[in-house]
């Protein structure tokens, strides 16, 4: 936009968006990238934004084909592709958990659906009624959405981000393919050793998807999550191993995974239960803002607006708001059976979903979607869920343990999808405001994008489940014939934390001694002001999976620190104008890798997926050994060497790379011992 704050289409203007060639392609991106955010959702338990990526394959896609496509019709496709990605990511946290507790044994194609549809549309909705608040009155920044808006200008105007991401999905693809489909080496190098009465790990994981995420995340996420791995795998492990036992296991790594799987996960659950508390809290003057200031927000009947101010109209869209919490109640007295916990339910949903999502709207407004706390958000959802059904279902109507478990997870799972789209919706809605959409037209867009999402969501991860098992626990419960061991078994850690939760507050089993340990860590996190839902994280995950985030957030500070030292020749003072610009650029093109490598990767997931289904096994099929441990991580190492040098591609020309590691590496020290300095701490 202008200085004047004018769109880059001005409102007097009307080239084309919503077409049909627009729709067809935004649902096949949409599939792919629900489809791609799924399994990297479960696989490693967070997602990446696809607008970005999905607004450089609309780019390629439409522009191959077409020769008069308009900047508005890549907005509607990137729209269309990134609902289906931010509704996978609050179903892949939630719906699993029926399969962790056992409540289902398959995915349920049709439930999964209706709660899809239900929290999705309700999301888009709330979101709809506050664009005009948000994004043109208190013209709050979205980073993120500013971000895409600078991408899908770049393509109109010409750029190398289309080529690169394109480069990036291919090799990122060809990856996945040899590790995940033909097994040429480990996904994942293990080993651990007695050590002075305990024992000892190290292990990462081979995947170049985990580490491009660590480097759009950064050094300082990615760091809190590695600590976080690091406090579970290499401190409270060995200490708990020392003082009660180790389990009987065929070998130490085995042994070492089963402690930490049966005890020091929940230590996860205790630091994520109480950082998600207090993230809220902590952010509670921004909630009450955004929510008095959309309440009290009226529209002018006489005013007349303009063709990039035009929504949806408001009457509608509050009435349909009304007809889902109405269907939202059937669909909890069809699946529950009880008419009072319906009606409870459905109201709570209402009431609830409303204010995560416009929580979720406004906090992505001032740091962006992928910042925003959903998971913090859906285990607030959850407690207060938890306790409307233990005294609606327990006290009041005496129900089965299975069912108060199932009645929570229904309304928490449409909560949670609400909000997860929520922030998703805003940072595309402010793209199209910059770009001069017309948004009535891209909010249609994005309710194709959801229902998209909605339908193909179920048969996904039927599909994953069917292939590798979603979740350890549901593994174990009914292991595949080829795995017996579940070592391909997605981890889905918010989902296990989930079930949980749950499992614990209405089955009493849940591991008070170590829950509780992990809300005293949350509570010194907090004191020390650190993030403490990324080290809460951390602690749930393996380490194996932080290690390749940490090198992703590593190969990134590197890159910014290098083109700072390059344009200003040091570390010390703050960086210049120029430099800014210069490490912006990098970060930028590394992003645009790190999300093609991600994509490709995941939809290789999903497509050998298919292949496993089919009994299709290209490992035999050609015969292929796999490669041992030292040649495992030498084959990851050449992809992590393409990595950095497509990344670091826009890093200005010049410079010793000796003179600026060593100049890096001096930074890096002296920032982390005024990091651990009293005063910094307190």
């Amino acid at each position: 936009m202008s200085a004047a704050g004018e769109p880059y289409i001005p409102a007097s203007e009307s080239p084309k968006e919503l077409t049909l060639r627009v729709i067809i392609v935004g649902i096949v991106l949409g599939i792919l990238m629900t489809a791609a955010n799924a399994y990297l959702g479960l696989y490693a338990g967070m997602t990446v934004s696809a607008s970005i990526p999905a607004a450089v394959m609309s780019m390629i896609i439409l522009r191959t084909l077409f020769n008069d496509v308009s900047i508005l019709e890549n907005n509607a496709v990137q729209t269309m592709a990134s609902a289906g990605e931010s509704l996978a990511a609050g179903i892949i946290f939630t719906v699993p958990a029926l399969l962790v507790i056992g409540i289902w044994d398959d995915i349920q194609w049709l439930d999964t659906m209706i709660i899809a549809l239900l929290g999705g549309l309700l999301g888009t909705m709330f979101t709809i009624a506050l664009r005009r608040l948000f994004i043109v009155e208190e013209a709050l920044p979205y980073p993120e959405g500013v971000a895409c808006r600078e991408v899908l200008v770049a393509g109109e105007e010409g750029g190398e981000g289309a080529l690169a991401i394109l480069y990036a999905l291919g090799i990122g693809a060809i990856y996945g393919l040899m590790v995940k489909g033909f097994k040429v080496t480990h996904h994942k190098v293990e080993a651990a050793w007695d050590f002075a009465g305990t024992r000892l790990y190290s292990g990462m994981d081979l995947s170049i998807a985990l580490l491009s995420v660590g480097y759009i995340v950064g050094i300082r996420i990615a760091s809190f999550i590695f600590l976080g791995g690091v406090i579970g795998f290499l401190v409270l492990v060995p200490m708990y191993g020392l003082i009660r036992g180790w389990p009987v296991a065929p070998d130490l790594v085995t042994s070492f995974d089963l402690l930490w799987a049966s005890q020091i996960r929940y230590v996860g659950v205790g630091a994520m239960v109480v950082g998600g508390i207090y993230t809220l809290w902590s952010m509670r003057k921004t909630i009450f803002t955004g929510l008095s200031k959309a309440l009290k927000k009226k529209e002018s009947s006489n005013e007349k607006l303009l063709r990039t101010e035009i929504d949806l109209p408001l009457d509608k869209v509050l009435m349909f708001c009304g007809v889902l919490v109405a269907l939202t109640f059937l669909y909890y007295w069809w699946a529950t059976g009880s008419l009072v916990l319906a009606i409870a339910g459905a109201l709570f949903l209402g009431v609830v979903a409303f204010f995560f999502a416009a929580v979720a709207g406004y906090i992505a407004g001032v740091v962006g979607s992928s910042n925003s706390p959903v998971s913090g958000m859906t285990i607030a959802t959850l407690l207060f869920t938890v306790a409307l059904v233990w005294v609606v279902g327990d006290f009041f109507l005496g129900l089965a343990t299975e069912e108060l478990m199932l009645a929570t997870l229904l309304i928490a799972a449409i909560v949670a999808s609400s909000a997860a789209i929520a922030g998703d919706v805003m940072q595309d809605l402010k793209t199209g405001h910059m770009v001069g959409a017309t948004p009535w037209r891209q909010q249609t867009a994005e309710i194709i994008g959801v229902i998209t999402g909605a339908i193909i969501i179920g048969p996904t991860l039927q599909l994953l489940h069917n292939s590798y098992r979603i979740s350890n626990t549901a593994c174990i419960r009914n292991p595949l014939p080829d795995d017996p061991t579940c070592e391909d078994a997605l981890f889905a850690p918010q989902a296990e934390l989930i079930g949980a939760i749950v499992q614990g507050a209405f089955g009493g089993n849940l591991n008070i001694e170590m829950v509780l340990l992990g809300a005293v860590i949350a509570v010194v996190l907090i004191v020390l002001r650190m993030p403490v839902m990324s080290v809460a994280i951390g602690i749930y995950l393996p380490l194996a999976l932080s290690v390749p985030i940490m090198v992703g957030g590593i190969i990134s500070y590197f890159a910014l620190s290098a083109a700072y030292i390059r344009i200003d020749g040091s570390l010390k003072e703050e960086p210049s104008d120029d430099a800014k610009r210069a490490a912006k650029e990098v970060e930028n093109r590394g992003v645009l890798i790190g999300a093609g490598f991600i994509a490709g990767e995941s939809l290789l997931g999903v497509l050998i997926a298919v292949l496993k289904v089919r009994d299709i096994n290209l490992q035999i099929l050609f015969g292929i050994t796999t490669l041992n441990d030292v040649l495992s991580l030498l084959f990851f190492g050449w992809f992590v060497a393409v990595f950095i040098w497509l990344a670091t591609r826009a890093l200005p020309k010049g410079g010793h790379l000796l003179t600026e590691t060593v100049l890096i590496l001096e930074n890096a020290v002296r920032k982390l011992i005024n990091a651990f300095k009293l005063k910094n701490l307190r």
